[in-house]
Order: structure tokens, then C-alpha cells, then sequence
């Protein structure tokens, strides 16, 4: 008898079955014995009746320990209160594999045990919803950035030089010279966005910060597109147009991995273009009328960003902040501005884009780098991009961990 997955039992019903599955909980009642099952891409409940089976495996049913490995044989019967629609009656059931002692019991385990048990942790329905929903997004993101003519190109990893700042950079020995763990695919984009016209990259990026919030992590995902002939406003747009697409992909297909989590879905129903735009000046009033005393020309870190999401029900974008706390690359817009937006996302969860138009001349570029004491010779190649055919050209990074954890309505990826 061929073996299914339990994500096609709706193929199969009134029919013989064998389910191969973990066992991850199970609960009995005289005669008996209900084993809920898992294999990874559904679970279902299998109904082991005394009078079903033989002696031997009624009693080994009641025996079999958590995360145990099992064979499963039975008939499909429709069910309205499984949330897959259907549960096994049971003829026969094998243990392949006996887990004993699983540490990860059916109670409330600290953050901090469960750190300790990661490879384990994953097993759990919530982690596993959360996953689900993260392939959804990878998918999204992918889908999207083809779907609008952008070509992928995959950005190095070890780099000779920083994009995000000196101060977080992971270093290594690199035949005799310094390399690093990349921050950022951008600069490299910028290239293959003056060959392809619009192209993104993907892949893990690294920041060596120490921080212990709810917000940074040492090693996440990010994409990152740009775009040839583009300025801030059409960064805007894309970014818009994105990020409620992402969203809608999730509800279309997780609803199910929403309502495991017990995510608000109602918040991310309202995720839909237009998104509010603000400038920096405008976020700084917000800021001190909820009497935070952030002085003018600071940039923005957890709180404030928190305290400005609070005004907004969806992705607020908050575009040229002042020259002073931005990146070299920046255009320089009117005013000492940057020609930058960040998107901060609803729930004070903080920023899930930055990005802005590229200063696209080389004497304000050069001027930039020497004023912000950083080797030109390192960027040799980066300034021939404005020496041969320079252009308008913008871009963004999203980085994917805190779009899941904010999507899902988690705390802590």
C-alpha cells in the first residue's frame, strides 16, 4: 500500500491508508487512544478503538512517547472539527523509531530553554507556522521582483569594504589582505543595475553588533533591488507596491499558520497601498508632541521609530532625513537632506526598508567619501560607475527576519 503525506489525505477519503508521522501529543479515554500526528506538511488525529485493533496494539498505542517515529494503517473519515478536515480510524500501528525522554514536553518552556533546544524547537506547530509563512515571503519576494523585469544577481559575500558602517563589520584573513562578511549586496547592485537596468540581489548579510534587542540579529537575510534611471520617489513607489504584495501572498496562502500563531489578521487585512508618507521633519514634530525630546538632526533608533509607527495603522515611510546621518552614497536633495526613505512597520516593529536614490556624481561622491575619512582607492571601482554613463538610480534592502517577525506578530524571530 503506497504511503501519502498528510497534506493529501483530502485525496483519500473512505480510502486505506499508511501514514508515516511523528507522534507529537496524544490523549486517551477508556477504549480509546487519540495520537495526533505530525510529518512535517499537516498534522491529523488517528483514532486507535480497541475494537479495531489487535490486544498488542491497543497497548503499544497507549505506550508510545512523544516525537516517537510511527507507522500508521487506517481508513479516512471525514471530520469537522479537524482543522485538516479529516482524521484515521486506525487498523494497525508500528513505532519505527522510539524517541525517549524528549526534552521539549507539552508545557510552557522559558525563552531561554528553548534557545538552548533550537534544533529541537523547530518541530513545534508555531515554529513551523513561522516557517511556512517565511517560505511565503522568500516565494513573494522572488515572484515579485521577476514578475517586474529585474534580473538577480548574486553579490559577493567576502567584501573589501564596509556599506553600513566600520563599526560592524566581521573581519577575516583573506590571503594575507582584510576582507569582510558582507553588510550589504547595495554597491554591487548599483553595477548590475548599469548593465541589466534593474536587478536585485538575495542572500544572508552580517552585522557584528552585540545588541541583544528584539530587533538585530548578527546574520539575517535581506534583498536588495536597484534600479537605473530611478530617483526617490520611484523607490518609494516600488517599495510600496511591494511590501503590500509580500502581505497579500501571505494571507492568500497562511491563514491557517496566521491563526496558529494567533496573529490579528484584521491588521495585516489593512496592508494595502497607499501607504502615509512623512518627511523627517514631520516625524520630529510627532516625536515631540508624544514628548519625546529627540533633538533635531538625530537619526531615529528603536523607540522613536516605535512612537512614530503608533500614528499609523500601516507602513509609515519616512523620506530625507537630514545629509549628516546617512550613508556617503546618498544623493544630496535641497537642504542638507538625503533623498532617503526607511519604512517603518506598524506595531513598533521597527524598520523594515531603507533605501533611497544614489548620489549619481562623481566630485559629490569623492567629496563624500574623503569627508567621511574612507579610503577612495577601495571605491576605484564604485566611482567608475559615475565615470562611464553615470545615471539617476536608486534602490532599497528589506530584510526578511524582522518582515516575518512583524507579519507573523511574533516578539523575536
Amino acid at each position: 500500500m503506497k504511503k501519502i503525506w498528510i497534506e493529501d489525505i483530502k485525496n483519500y477519503e473512505n480510502k486505506e491508508v499508511v501514514l508515516q508521522a511523528w507522534l507529537y501529543n496524544k490523549r486517551s479515554s477508556g477504549k480509546l487512544h487519540f495520537l495526533q500526528l505530525r510529518d512535517g506538511t499537516a498534522e491529523i488525529q488517528a483514532v486507535v478503538f480497541k475494537g479495531n485493533v489487535s490486544a498488542e496494539v491497543f497497548e503499544l498505542a497507549d505506550k508510545i512517547s512523544q516525537e516517537s517515529v510511527v507507522e500508521v494503517k487506517g481508513t479516512v473519515k471525514k471530520h469537522d472539527r479537524s482543522k485538516i478536515g479529516y482524521e484515521i480510524d486506525a487498523t494497525d500501528v508500528k513505532v519505527i523509531s522510539v524517541a525517549n525522554d524528549y526534552p521539549i514536553t507539552p508545557k510552557e518552556h522559558g525563552p531561554h530553554f528553548l534557545m538552548e533546544h533550537r534544533h529541537l524547537w523547530l518541530r513545534s506547530l508555531k515554529q513551523k507556522a513561522i516557517l511556512n509563512i517565511r517560505h511565503t515571503i522568500i516565494k513573494s519576494v522572488r515572484d515579485f521582483f521577476d514578475s517586474h523585469g529585474f534580473t538577480l544577481v548574486d553579490a559577493p559575500i567576502f567584501t573589501p569594504n564596509a556599506c553600513e558602517g566600520s563599526t560592524t563589520l566581521f573581519e577575516t584573513d583573506y590571503f594575507d589582505q582584510k576582507a569582510y562578511l558582507s553588510q550589504s549586496g547595495q554597491l554591487y547592485m548599483e553595477a548590475a543595475a548599469m548593465a541589466v537596468g534593474k536587478a536585485y540581489c538575495f542572500g544572508p548579510t552580517f552585522r557584528a553588533e552585540k545588541s541583544k534587542t528584539r530587533r538585530h540579529l548578527t546574520e539575517f537575510w535581506m534583498v536588495e533591488p536597484e534600479m537605473a534611471f530611478a530617483d526617490i520617489w520611484d523607490d518609494m513607489d516600488l517599495a510600496e507596491e511591494f511590501v503590500e504584495y509580500i502581505v497579500a501572498k501571505v494571507l492568500e496562502n497562511n491563514r491557517q499558520d496566521l491563526e496558529t500563531l494567533e496573529r490579528d489578521i484584521s491588521k495585516l487585512e489593512n496592508i494595502k497601498r497607499p501607504f502615509p508618507r512623512i518627511s523627517y521633519d514631520e516625524a520630529i514634530e510627532i516625536l515631540h508632541k508624544k514628548g519625546n525630546d529627540t533633538p533635531y538632526g538625530e537619526d531615529f533608533g528603536g523607540d522613536e521609530e516605535t512612537l512614530i509607527s503608533e500614528e499609523f495603522d500601516k507602513p509609515v515611510m519616512i523620506h530625507h532625513y537630514p545629509m549628516s546621518v546617512k550613508a556617503f552614497y546618498f544623493k544630496q536633495a535641497e537642504n542638507d537632506k538625503a533623498a532617503c526613505v526607511d519604512m517603518i512597520a506598524p506595531e513598533g516593529y521597527g524598520e523594515i526598508i531603507g533605501g533611497g536614490q544614489r548620489e549619481e556624481d562623481i566630485d559629490k561622491l569623492m567629496a563624500k567619501i574623503k569627508e567621511q575619512n574612507l579610503n577612495p582607492e577601495t571605491f576605484d571601482w564604485y566611482l567608475d560607475l559615475r565615470k562611464y554613463g553615470s545615471v539617476p538610480h536608486a534602490g532599497f534592502g528589506l530584510g526578511i527576519e524582522r518582515t516575518v517577525a512583524w507579519i507573523c506578530g511574533l516578539h523575536h524571530v
